[in-house]
């Protein structure tokens, strides 16, 4: 706390409007976004890292969250003050910072992969930016920062190596082991036994968000299998190919989200495996189903 009044004193209006715009670049749907459109338009093993990277951190975050229980700075100090505009976003457990595992998960692990040194250096910027703009607006304690940021980095080097060689075996017991853990989450948050006085909106966003990983996971697994065996894309295309890849392809997985969400929902209720079953037909759709409408486009092969 010492440290988050320090930045408490000295902050100032511009600085809360600039890092409540920094902050935005951790979000979980950036991170999706950014590993998706390296798969569609730059490079499927980078594409593939960069989700595996930050799904297995975003399950490993998730859990950390529901065993230790951490509130937010403001919750275990009441004379502390946040941000006001950074509170919307500021919900569930404080430990381990979900913003920073998404931003140095991608960001370092795309900083990792690029060759060109003026990128690098802008996405380990940003890569700290992120993090640090979290305690000046008041919503992580720096050892929230810091065990997401070794968690994120730990990651991004060990599989590093497995799809930068592009061994296929490997990369399928990735996908296996990361799936195999998101199941472990999902029976942990439907069996555990959590005491009485635990948040209960936060044990429903943890069961939510456990579902959720699980299909994104499996999703991804079966992506890789179906992709690399029988469709076999190619990413490069010229600009406006590029541009109808991603705006078209991104309106549909959206539409493909909310169309089953309401579908589902009318046929089984609001339970929460259904978010299991929406991910994997989302992840299934954007891996497998729409690179069939572009992947004899004129480009060069990876």
């Amino acid at each position: 706390m010492p440290f988050l009044y320090l930045l408490e004193s000295i902050r100032f209006p511009l600085g809360d409007r600039l890092f409540g715009w920094v902050t935005y670049l951790g979000d979980e749907t950036l991170f999706i976004v950014a590993g998706v459109f390296v798969f569609w338009c730059v490079n499927k093993l980078e594409g593939y890292y960069l989700l595996s990277v930050g799904l297995t951190g975003s399950v490993i975050n998730q859990w950390l969250k529901l065993i230790f229980r951490i509130p937010r700075p403001w919750v275990i100090d009441e004379n502390f003050t946040i941000v006001e505009s950074a509170r919307a976003a500021a919900t569930g457990y404080s430990f381990p910072s979900g913003h920073t595992q998404n931003a140095v998960g991608t960001y370092a692990g795309a900083a990792l992969w690029s060759r060109k040194k003026w990128v690098r250096a802008l996405l380990i910027l940003v890569a700290v930016l992120v993090p640090f703009s979290r305690m000046y607006l008041g919503v992580h304690t720096p050892l929230d920062i810091g065990v997401a940021a070794l968690t994120a980095l730990a990651l991004v080097f060990a599989l590093y190596p497995v799809f930068k060689k592009g061994d296929e075996k490997a990369i399928s017991l990735v996908f296996a082991g990361m799936t195999a853990l998101s199941l472990a989450f999902v029976l942990y948050v439907s069996l555990a036994s959590f005491p009485a006085e635990m948040d209960a909106a936060n044990l429903l966003s943890g069961v939510k968000n456990a579902w959720t990983l699980l299909g994104c996971s499996a999703g991804l697994w079966l992506v890789y299998e179906i992709e690399r065996r029988y469709i076999r894309f190619e990413t490069g295309a010229p600009f406006g190919w590029q541009v109808f890849k991603l705006v078209v392809g991104f309106g549909l997985v959206m539409a493909i989200r909310v169309g089953s969400k309401a579908l589902l929902s009318a046929v089984f209720g609001d339970v929460a495996w259904i978010n299991a079953v929406r991910y994997f037909l989302m992840i299934l759709f954007a891996g497998c189903a729409w690179p069939l409408t572009f992947k004899r486009l004129p480009g060069k092969r990876q």
